[in-house]
């Protein structure tokens, strides 16, 4: 056996159909949510998990049975906007971003916070652009709900999922925001994840 197969890690790959279109779910055999992104960014997936984990270092299967994980995304989607918060999650990167994200995953559904703010939360009240930078970084949409962190004058700031799948969540969780332009509805490219279905 290769050295690069004996460390490779095997996750479990989900399509989930949303409102916002389809995601890719990515656990562990320890059903620990790894990552889960929209398949129209497969490719920022692909990127993250290299830089993770290594590049190559990651084997996706098709999951064996519906996760827990998936169940809780339905559910989110369904309206029961607490479903996520208890959901494992595993991820790499630095310890810096790991605070990060443990400072998003306790921002309540309906409620957002500013980088700057979220910085001051972490101890770090000159680390804003660092935790932008963590903020992208983040391989877990949704459950770690870096959608919840806004501009400082309240606007809607990028988004890996886009804009208006920004909006869309953060309406769904029942933040009131400025009316929007005509919205376009998201689109889903084809995914090469199509045979995990």
């Amino acid at each position: 056996m290769s050295k690069r197969a004996m460390s490779q890690q095997s996750f479990f790959v989900e399509q989930i159909p949303t409102p916002t279109g389809t995601m890719l779910l990515l656990t562990d055999a320890q059903e620990r949510l790894r990552a889960l992104d929209w398949d129209d960014h497969e490719p920022r997936l692909q990127r993250l998990l290299g830089r993770h984990y290594g590049a190559g270092a990651t084997r996706l299967l098709p999951s064996p049975r519906t996760s827990d994980g998936r169940r809780a995304i339905e559910a989110y989607f369904a309206g029961e906007l607490s479903a996520i918060e208890a959901l494992a999650t595993q991820t790499g990167g630095t310890a810096f971003q790991r605070e990060v994200w443990a400072a998003l995953r306790a921002i309540p559904a309906g409620e957002t916070t500013s980088y700057g703010k979220l910085a001051s939360t972490i101890g770090r009240p000159k680390a804003v652009r660092a935790v932008g930078l963590a903020n992208g970084a983040n391989p877990i949409a949704l459950v770690v709900p870096c959608h919840r962190v806004i501009g400082a004058n309240a606007s809607l700031t990028g988004y890996g999922g886009g804009i208006e799948r920004k909006r869309w969540l953060l309406e769904h969780e029942g933040v009131h925001l400025p009316a929007a332009r005509t919205p376009r509805p998201p689109t889903n490219a084809q995914s090469t994840f199509a045979s995990y279905t």
